[in-house]
């Protein structure tokens, strides 16, 4: 029997929902329509981070067990509430609303891509490092993680960890505006290879995957103008419908898991202690990068 349409409904804003009851990640019986409800509760805490950036999303039909793809043009038809920029020939959504959110979850979009540079600004406000482990599992993600932050500590410098939903995680300090994205690469450059001369059996700066062995991969080319990462608090396709987590230090010492943050317990989270990533102070890097040879 074909399933009812579901409408949401949030203040004045409402939205058909096809297929409410269809498993979207079944090992953890997630329905369409309780995806969508959970979307609209973290859409204060997602949206400040894709709003005013081109949006890629992968989008899953049939759930995170189906057949997948990538999208970066706007879908259509496309509702008068949704906001897009032009960037060469792909027409992007802004995702700049709980409206748009709640749409694209309703048409599946399951991870939500957030690119490096906004829109209206060439000068980025963040640095990012993305940690990336080759071992599908790796226990010393954690250790690898606080490596990091003592060095950043030790340069006067504050970030917040974020795990990426999936294997790694993600470094992020807001910043004043002034470097551009060469200069913040040289910094990550910097400090990825002083890591991996620190640590060489744990580190790597190897781009080809056959070239690292067991080791955790330093990727400080990923935050560019055009490259993507995972929104803070993007949910991910994957079996435990992991989100993409800001985390503390403390939780980082605790050798917490990247699983260990999922669409099931995200939310009382944030009621508990809301967006840490927030409050992180926004620091210069001018004069630090001036310094490196």
């Amino acid at each position: 029997m074909a399933q009812r349409p579901t409408i949401v409904r949030l203040d004045e804003f409402e939205l058909t929902i096809s297929h409410p009851d269809k498993l979207i990640w079944p090992e953890l019986e997630i329905t369409k329509l309780d995806y969508v409800q959970i979307l609209a509760e973290l859409a204060p805490y997602l949206l400040p981070y894709s709003t005013g950036r081109y949006l890629t999303t992968i989008r899953f039909p049939e759930g995170i067990h189906g057949t997948s793809f990538y999208q970066k043009n706007c879908p259509k038809p496309t509702p008068d509430y949704v906001r897009t920029a032009q960037d060469g020939s792909i027409r992007y959504v802004v995702m700049d609303s709980v409206p748009t959110l709640l749409w694209m979850g309703s048409l599946y979009s399951l991870e939500f891509h957030v690119a490096s540079d906004e829109i209206a600004n060439v000068l980025p406000n963040t640095w990012m490092l993305d940690i990336d482990p080759t071992l599908k599992d790796e226990p010393r993600l954690m250790e690898a993680t606080s490596l990091v932050g003592q060095l950043l500590k030790s340069l006067g410098l504050h970030a917040i960890p974020k795990t990426s939903g999936a294997t790694g995680v993600q470094i992020v300090m807001p910043i004043e505006r002034g470097p551009d994205f060469d200069k913040l690469r040289r910094f990550g450059k910097f400090v990825s290879e002083y890591l991996v001369a620190q640590h060489p059996k744990l580190f790597t700066v190897e781009r080809m995957t056959k070239d690292r062995g067991d080791l955790i991969y330093l990727d400080y080319l990923q935050h560019y103008a055009g490259k993507t990462l995972p929104a803070p608090y993007s949910p991910r396709a994957r079996p435990g419908a992991t989100v993409s987590t800001p985390i503390s230090w403390e939780e980082v010492q605790l050798n917490v898991k990247p699983t260990d943050f999922h669409l099931l317990n995200i939310r009382q989270r944030l009621r508990a202690q809301g967006d840490i990533l927030s409050t992180a102070p926004r620091q210069s890097l001018a004069d630090i990068i001036n310094q490196i040879p």
